[in-house]
């Protein structure tokens, strides 16, 4: 029995009948979207919204019949895959300058292989973080700069769509980018530091000799080994710096040495010490001094002296909310290095400044792609965008190195890349402006 009059079942067979006609003639994807707006557009104006009824009817698509989000698609894939691409060049980079360097000197001490693939997978995080932003830079600047120079952007001013329809993909990816980048920059990289050093701790821990190697200078937390010829476990030519707390200075000369793992708690190695001489020297008194031969002596070398205190975890260890709160309790503290305190505030500003600066480089990308990208914009956005990571990347060290020296401000030092990075998107949007 039908309940509604012919009329209204007509009215609305033929109003699904063009919808589907419409779908199977441009095909469904987001032109289904198109559908729908036009359809809930043509109910409003129904119902005397006329005003809700236009905005609903160009929300998808353009007066002059282009489909916005089609053109947002387009230009999306576009930028993935050249911010793709970026990506895989700068993680090999910083993979070959990184981690193949240090599985190399592992493996020289025949650490087993199954050890040195962990210690590369929980370096992963790093590398990740550190290539997310720069590869948004380069993969922008040259995608932008291949459509400036094929003319895919007259074309869509000439179109009346203008610069905004390519501003909203590059925006939206960046800040999705920038998201990403914070969880493995905020989670997976403490998680991974955290991974890494246990691991080292117990390879180091299981064979001492690792850490040493021939004709070097080994600096720990507070003591310096002049290192001569290493085989195996034997030293030779071994000079031990040590300082204590008072100040008083101990230097320890040895012609062969042999390193053994120690089973005492807290004891990293054992040095076995053959012909040592020992010099102490008392604090501000450089011609009082004492002198002790030994034909043999144990030098034990304590867990302290290559690892911070198992208790404290570094602050690259922590998440931004646990270094928020550690920065909390120090502030209280009346007893708090003002150093350390800012050692923990440039660790907790670089957890948000780093991976976000992808934000900043899509916003600069836009404006120099446009200016520069007439001719060859590929290469000449891959070459900009190198620069200009390099810059970035050399702002970012020395000033993680400034502020830890010299107790700046470290919201400042690391905040201070993206502020020229914005700076310097907004003088050159102005120029943009002006043609």
């Amino acid at each position: 029995m039908n309940l509604l009059p012919a009329a209204i079942t007509d009215r609305i067979a033929a109003f699904f009948a063009k919808g589907r006609e419409r779908l199977s003639r441009t095909g469904a994807g987001f032109n289904l979207l198109n559908w729908l707006c036009a359809s809930a557009a043509w109910v409003c104006r129904r119902l005397g919204f006329r005003a809700a009824g236009d905005r609903l009817a160009v929300l998808v698509q353009e007066d002059t019949g282009i489909n916005r989000f089609v053109m947002v698609r387009y230009l999306t894939k576009e930028l993935f895959l050249y911010f793709f691409i970026a990506f895989l060049f700068f993680f090999m980079v910083f993979f070959c300058n990184q981690i193949l360097l240090l599985a190399e000197n592992v493996l020289k001490k025949r650490v087993p292989l199954m050890d040195v693939l962990r210690l590369i997978s929980y370096s992963l995080p790093f590398i990740i973080a550190q290539s997310a932003p720069f590869a948004t830079l380069v993969g922008f600047l040259m995608c932008l700069g291949r459509l400036m120079t094929e003319n895919e952007v007259l074309i869509l001013r000439a179109s009346g769509l203008g610069y905004r329809i390519i501003i909203v993909p590059v925006i939206i990816l960046g800040l999705v980018i920038s998201v990403v980048s914070f969880f493995v920059n905020d989670y997976l990289l403490p998680l991974g530091t955290l991974k890494y050093n246990q691991l080292r701790r117990t390879i180091l821990m299981s064979n001492p000799a690792i850490e040493l190697e021939s004709n070097s200078v080994k600096r720990t937390n507070d003591k310096t080994l002049v290192i001569g010829q290493v085989s195996g476990t034997d030293v030779s030519d071994l000079i031990f710096f040590d300082t204590d707390t008072d100040g008083n200075q101990r230097i320890i000369v040895a012609n062969d040495s042999v390193v053994e793992k120690s089973t005492e708690s807290g004891v990293l190695m054992s040095m076995e010490m053959n012909d040592a001489a020992v010099v102490f020297f008392k604090n501000g008194r450089r011609n009082d001094f004492d002198v002790l031969l030994s034909k043999n002596m144990l030098l034990n070398i304590f867990e302290s002296s290559f690892f911070s205190s198992s208790t404290r975890i570094n602050p690259n260890e922590m998440t931004s909310y646990d270094l928020r709160q550690r920065i909390i309790e120090m502030e209280k503290a009346t007893d708090v290095d003002s150093r350390s305190l800012n050692k923990y505030k440039l660790e907790y500003n670089k957890k948000f400044s780093m991976p976000f600066g992808s934000i900043f480089f899509a916003f600069l990308a836009i404006p120099l792609s446009l200016l520069f990208g007439k001719h060859n914009g590929q290469t000449i956005g891959l070459i900009i965008g190198l620069f200009i990571s390099v810059a970035y990347w050399a702002m970012m060290i020395l000033g993680q190195i400034f502020g830890s020296r010299s107790g700046t401000n470290g919201v400042i030092l690391m905040w201070l890349p993206n502020i020229v990075i914005g700076g310097a998107a907004l003088f050159f949007y102005t120029q943009l402006g002006r043609r």
